[in-house]
């Protein structure tokens, strides 16, 4: 049995796994409540949460581009959020490990870019085809965002509520290394991600690599003779 959806079925290991990380996220909120964590506790909900953002979009969307985003995104994001929460939280805690913020930056990245990609190419529909090299451009730009985005929350949070997202005390310039390092890392796995997904939608890895560089081909081939027609058009 594989679950059907808008826009093809996900694959019985993937969901699986999806269930797999909501049930480890589960047990993580409910250890954090019985030992009286409400920041471990809420944590956990939240992230069981974003765990079932791509259901909700088939849920919710209706007719929305936004359901034509494919089912591999949930997929990293799952991940992330099981290595970012549950192994990062208790690393963090419970050892000296002090660099999984380092690999949570890179890995949001990557994610980042890969969702960015699909969401252009679902945003621009299926009438239309949008070039990979533009894709590849907005997940980029779209995941450095995001990373952006997240320094400013941090920033905020230690501002108004005296946290230390930041690592920034007075008269200190720990604030300012952490945030570049956070974004420096963001940014490079954005630009892995972005790799990535535009080689895989392209045919150049993963599987079936020769019929998606045939189906790749040929739309390019077609987007030429409509451009051709279309100036043809023009000039009569």
């Amino acid at each position: 049995m594989k679950k059907l959806n808008r826009i093809g079925r996900v694959p019985m290991p993937q969901l699986v796994l999806w269930w797999a990380v909501r049930a480890s996220l589960l047990i993580f909120s409910i250890w954090g409540l019985l030992h009286h964590s409400t920041t471990q506790f809420l944590m956990g909900l939240f992230s069981i949460a974003f765990s079932h953002l791509w259901d909700l979009w088939q849920l919710l969307g209706g007719k929305s581009f936004i359901t034509r985003v494919g089912y591999f995104s949930q997929t990293l994001l799952n991940v992330f959020l099981f290595f970012g929460v549950v192994i990062g939280y208790v690393l963090n805690t419970k050892t000296n490990f002090a660099h999984m913020d380092l690999v949570e930056h890179f890995m949001a990245g990557v994610v980042a870019a890969y969702f960015a990609y699909d969401f252009a190419v679902a945003f621009q529909g299926r009438s239309r085809h949008l070039s990979p090299a533009l894709a590849s451009m907005f997940a980029l730009c779209f995941a450095v965002f995001l990373c952006v985005g997240w320094e400013f929350y941090e920033f905020t949070m230690d501002r108004l509520y005296g946290y230390t997202l930041q690592r920034s005390f007075i008269l200190d310039e720990g604030g300012l290394v952490d945030t570049m390092v956070d974004l420096i890392l963001g940014s490079a796995g954005a630009l892995v991600g972005m790799f990535l997904v535009a080689f895989s939608k392209n045919g150049i890895i993963g599987k079936n690599r020769k019929a998606r560089r045939a189906a790749v081909k040929a739309q390019s081939k077609a987007d030429r003779e409509a451009e051709l027609a279309f100036l043809e058009h023009e000039q009569i």
